[in-house]
């Protein structure tokens, strides 16, 4: 039974459709769909109920699938046991946030492809939080403070940020000085987060308040250096500002705690040789 064949039939069962599938795998739905043909004519059986929907899994198929699944990370391993030592091979799939990730993740990414030219790569810049899983990924990276959950996360570099407001904001609004003061301004958020702040030898948590959202930290730079209020964001998006004069650091004596660059993977006792090796080139890059 060919490999391949097996390989995409765990895509498509995982992403719950041929197109998914495909577009996981960066192949025509043609191919997959000659790949699962030929695989249940080998069989003998029906693996996948197909519909408008997308592709559901049979009784049979829901059983062949662990199998499959199985023997695809057997051949995986035994071709990264005979591979050159340092030598990587077959697909990445990897997510990152697009506020961070063209300028400052691309090019960690760009040279971990130069050294392994075996290894395809697929790079998603979104800030929304990705399902790994559900989706296909390998890993991803993630900027920020993480919220419990049932994936393994390795921190590899730290990450810093300040409150900032506009100087026109300023002006009309007052410098907020104290977590008391920050409450009552207006402020820029990604959603119904809280805010943390350095006080003393402690950290402590504010729910502030704001009429203007977005679900990326780019847009609530700008937001801040139009004037709209106060934001919390990292000094790699609110660096060239500063410089220029459009937004201003508040909150000075009360400023966030350091966060963290992330390199997120599906829960398992051992990563993935692949996502192991990134994750070492990113703490050589990040963890200064």
């Amino acid at each position: 039974m060919n490999i391949e064949d097996l390989e995409t039939f765990v895509e498509v069962a995982d992403a719950g459709g041929i197109s998914s599938a495909a577009l996981r795998m960066g192949v025509s739905k043609s191919i997959v769909s000659r790949r699962l043909a030929r695989i249940e004519a080998e069989l003998g059986i029906q693996l996948l109920a197909r519909s408008t929907r997308g592709a559901a899994l049979t009784e049979a198929g829901a059983t062949f699938r662990d199998h499959a699944a199985r023997a695809c990370a057997e051949v995986d391993a035994a071709k990264d046991a005979i591979l050159p030592e340092g030598e990587l091979r077959g697909r990445l799939r990897v997510s990152a946030p697009v506020s961070f990730g063209p300028k400052h993740f691309a090019p960690v990414l760009a040279e971990f492809a130069r050294q392994h030219p075996r290894l395809h790569i697929q790079t998603s810049y979104s800030d929304r939080f990705v399902d790994l899983i559900g989706e296909g990924f390998d890993c991803a990276i993630r900027v920020g403070f993480l919220q419990d959950s049932n994936l393994v996360a390795r921190c590899v570099g730290p990450l810093y940020g300040k409150f900032v407001a506009s100087p026109d904001y300023v002006k009309a609004h007052g410098s907020p000085e104290t977590p008391e003061e920050l409450i009552a301004h207006q402020a820029l958020m990604q959603g119904t987060e809280a805010w943390q702040l350095v006080d003393g030898d402690k950290v402590i948590t504010v729910r502030p308040q704001g009429r203007f959202k977005a679900d990326s930290g780019v847009a609530l730079a700008v937001a801040a250096a139009a004037g709209l209020g106060v934001a919390a964001l990292p000094d790699y998006l609110t660096a060239e500002y500063i410089a220029a004069g459009t937004l201003v650091p508040v909150m000075t004596r009360h400023p966030p705690p350091p966060a963290g660059i992330y390199v997120i993977r599906p829960p398992g006792p051992h990563p993935a040789r692949k996502v192991r090796v990134l994750t070492e080139l990113l703490l050589e890059c990040y963890d200064r």
